[in-house]
Order: structure tokens, then sequence, then C-alpha cells
């Protein structure tokens, strides 16, 4: 007897700096779930944060499939335990820094602005490696290429393998980047260009072009893995599932400097996701509509849009206010792990409702502004 095929799944990962450690959970507790294993995980998309907690799951997902036994999430953990504040000099320096960006956030201090890639900045960054000496702590490339192996990829992806999708911006030309591990090689630069903050990292080259955080522009991915010209194995999901960091609704009119700088954030990392559901939701409105000729649609690989369904997993009402502009940059132990937990109890209200349907295109607009 053949038995039913798994439900394909793409999992989308918003960015948000720190806050994504909610991310980190929310990974954590899908695949303690063993999600792998009762669905087929076609695609992990991220941007930011959301891409480094893809790249760290989808490097796990290939270590398994090629007989390695460390569990997913075990990566995924151990990679947030290291990029913790863990010495006592190292949390004070992390209390300082979110102190002096509270206080200008509330108008108490001037705001000082200085560029990452200036003398001064790389003078700052050597001087603190100095009092800061733990490997890696503050060397974030050394410390993605300690928890993958970039060079071992190329031997690792198969035809059936996840496709992994990470947002960029362009900086030169303003446009989209979206590196996709079905056409271009994954590299700790990838990576690095996704989480690119202006204000933190300098723009990230590659080739010929430069980089900064994809949260200007695909926060995170999610057309792209229902179009043929990326899905180049044609493993289109059936459900999307979205994990977010940053609401629509606010409940108040922002009005200090910190408040202000907070609630643009959040409509700036959310203006691209909901571009893409409205476009979505449009073909789907089309499709079940008749919009389109028979067969046209399965002639380009298409044919999944008109079943497609979302689900949502986010941070929770009661922890959402106390996150602030500067827990996005902090990586205070408590907070990270009270972020990590969050996301592990957030999937534990989650496995019971994938028994029900999922939303479709346009009805997941109406849930994320809930």
């Amino acid at each position: 007897m053949t038995q039913p095929r798994k439900r394909r799944i793409a999992i989308a990962c918003q960015g948000g700096g720190s806050q994504t450690a909610f991310t980190a959970g929310v990974l954590q507790g899908l695949f303690a779930n063993g999600i792998d294993q009762t669905h087929d995980i076609v695609a992990l998309t991220g941007t930011s944060g959301g891409a480094v907690n893809t790249a760290l799951a989808w490097y796990g997902m290939l270590k398994q499939a090629a007989g390695d036994k460390t569990p997913v999430q075990k990566r995924i953990a151990a990679f947030w335990d290291e990029l913790k504040a863990s010495s006592p000099l190292e949390q004070w320096l992390d209390q300082i820094n979110t102190f002096m960006i509270r206080a200008a956030g509330a108008g108490h201090l001037p705001k000082l602005e200085s560029s990452p890639s200036s003398q001064l900045s790389q003078l700052l960054q050597q001087s603190a490696s100095y009092l800061l000496p733990r490997e890696h702590y503050l060397d974030f490339k050394g410390l993605l290429e300690s928890h993958i192996n970039f060079d071992e990829l190329p031997q690792l992806i198969e035809a059936h393998s996840p496709a992994l999708f990470m947002g960029a911006s362009n900086v030169l030309n303003g446009k989209i980047r979206i590196f996709n591990s079905l056409a271009d090689p994954i590299t700790v630069e990838t990576i690095l260009a996704s989480a690119a903050i202006p204000s933190v990292f300098p723009a990230v080259k590659i080739g010929n072009d430069y980089y900064w955080d994809g949260l200007f522009s695909s926060n995170p991915p999610i057309s792209p893995v229902l179009r043929p010209v990326h899905m180049t194995n044609n493993m289109f999901p059936d459900e999307i599932w979205v994990v977010l960091i940053d609401p629509l609704r606010y409940d108040k009119t922002p009005t200090t400097p910190g408040e202000i700088l907070e609630r643009r954030t959040q409509m700036t990392s959310n203006i691209s996701l909901v571009h893409d559901l409205e476009k979505i939701a449009i073909f789907d409105r089309a499709i079940k509509g008749g919009g389109f000729k028979e067969g046209y649609l399965e002639e380009r690989g298409l044919g999944k849009l008109g079943k497609l369904t979302f689900r949502l997993i986010r941070i929770s009402d009661a922890l959402q206010p106390a996150l602030d502009y500067s827990s996005k940059l902090s990586r205070n132990p408590q907070l990270i792990d009270r972020l990590m937990a969050e996301g592990i109890r957030q999937v534990e209200d989650f496995m019971p409702t994938l028994s029900k349907p999922g939303a479709d295109p346009e009805s997941v607009l109406e849930l994320i502004t809930e």
C-alpha cells in the first residue's frame, strides 16, 4: 500500500537581531518535536538573525542526511550559547551598551552616530577585543565558521536537499538579493550580508557588489519558494510557516525617540512581508476565480498556488512590550534565554493546531494584524 505523501512545508523566519533568539527557540521546539520526520521541509528562508537561525537548521539537516547524529536543535542552542555574554565583563559591557541606547532613546543623552567602517569604530573594536579575549565573542564571522563548516557544504547538498533562501539588500543598486542554495554557493559572506545591520556592521562585499541587512527588502523571503526560477528542484511547499518577530500592530502612538525608532524599525521590517502576502493573495484569488486558463499554472510549475496555506508563530502579547530597540542589539543571557524559552513554549501551543487547516493567503493578512 502506498504511503501518503508528507505535507511539504517552508519555514520563513523574520530578522530582528537578538530578538531572533525567539526564532532559535521555535526551531529547537519544532525539531525536538520531530517536525522533519512528520513533514517534508522543502525550504528554509530567513533574513538577518532569521537567516542565521535557518542556516544553522539547514546545515544540521544536511549533516543528519549525511549520517551525523547531532540533533538539529542542539546545533542551534550551541550557537546561541556561545553568542551570549557569559563572563562578568561581557555582561557589564552589554549592560552599559543597553543603558546608553535606552538613555539616548528616552532623550536623556545625545545620540552619537558613527560609521562601523570608520577608523574610530575599528579602533574601538580592536581595543574591546583585548578586554574581551574570549574567542569569537566580537568576531561574528569566526563564530559562524565555528558552527558551520562552509567548505563541506558542496559535498553535503543533494538534489533532494531542502533549499535555503537568505534575503539581502544590494547597497549600490537598491535591488533585493535572495541567496539561494539551489543556485548560489552558500558562504559565510552570504549570511553576513543578510545580517549586516548598517549601524553595526560594514557593508559586505560579494563579487563586485556590497550588501546590507535584508530587512530593507525581503524579510523574510516568501515568494521565491513558489517560483520555479528559484525552486529549481520543483519541490513547492503545501504550507508556509512564518516565524514573526516584529508586530504589525502597536498599542499607542510612539512619542519618545526610542519608541519612534522601535516602531519605525517594526514597520520597515514588515513592509516586504505584507507586500509578499498581498501579491500571493491576489494570485490566489485569481486562481480560485478561474482567472487562468486550465493547465496554464501547471505548465509553469505553479499548480500549488491555489492550494497554499499559511501558519504563524509569534511572540506572545505578554512578552512583546518588554522588547524595545535595545533588545535587538543586546546579548544579555537572561534576555536570550527568556526569548528562546518563549519560542519553545509557542511551539508547544502550535503543534496541536497542525491537525486543523491552515489559513489561505487572504486570511493570513487578517491574522497577522490581530
